[in-house]
C-alpha cells in the first residue's frame, strides 16, 4: 500500500496493517511471548514479543498525548518528554517497561489504543490531517502514519521473520 495522503487512505493503512500484524500476532503461542529472542529497537539489544507489542502500544499512546495537548494549547515535547529523536532506543526501553503485561492484556491494550486513533482520524478534516503543517514540515496525517501504520508494518515484517526462524522450535498456530 502507498504511502496515505488522504484521511480515508490513512483510515485503510491503519486498519489494513493493525489486521495483518494481529492475525500474525495471534499465531504465537502465549508462554513463549516473552522470551528475549527477537532483535530489539536499540542495538545490540533483544526483546521479547510483549516488548514489540509494548513498542506499538508507546507510539501509538504518543500521538493520542500529542494530539491532546496540542488541543488543550500546550506545546509538545517531542517525541516524549526526557527524549531526544536520537534517542529512539532509550524511548523503546521505557515503552517495554511502561506497558509491561500480559500478552493478552497488551494485544487488547493494543486494540484500543488502535480504535482511538481511528476515531482521533475520524475527528479530523482532510484539511487538518494533510494540509496544514502540525509538527514542523509534518502534517498530523503524516505524523500518525509514522507512528502507527508504518510500525505496524515494521512489526509484522519483525514478526514472521521470528516465527519462520523459530517453526522448528514452536507451535504456531
Amino acid at each position: 500500500m502507498a504511502v496515505p495522503k488522504t484521511k480515508e487512505e490513512l483510515l485503510a493503512a491503519i486498519k489494513n496493517d493493525y489486521h495483518k500484524l494481529v492475525v500474525d500476532l495471534k499465531r504465537i503461542p502465549e508462554e513463549v511471548t516473552s522470551i528475549q529472542s527477537l532483535e530489539g529497537h536499540a542495538k545490540g539489544t533483544q526483546m521479547s514479543i510483549c516488548n514489540l507489542v509494548s513498542y506499538l502500544i508507546g507510539w501509538s499512546e504518543l500521538v493520542l498525548k500529542w494530539d491532546k495537548l496540542k488541543k488543550e494549547g500546550v506545546e509538545v515535547d517531542f517525541p516524549e518528554t526526557g527524549y531526544k529523536w536520537n534517542e529512539l532506543g532509550k524511548l523503546a526501553q521505557h515503552f517495554y517497561t511502561t506497558y509491561d503485561d500480559t500478552y493478552p492484556k497488551l494485544l487488547a491494550q493494543l486494540e484500543n489504543t488502535v480504535e482511538r486513533i481511528l476515531l482521533l482520524i475520524e475527528e479530523h478534516t482532510q484539511e487538518e490531517l494533510y494540509e496544514t503543517p502540525w509538527y514542523d514540515k509534518w502534517s498530523k496525517g503524516k505524523m500518525i502514519q509514522l507512528n502507527t501504520s508504518s510500525p505496524y508494518k515494521n512489526a509484522r515484517a519483525r514478526v514472521r521473520k521470528w516465527i519462520k526462524l523459530n517453526k522448528d522450535h514452536y507451535t504456531f498456530l
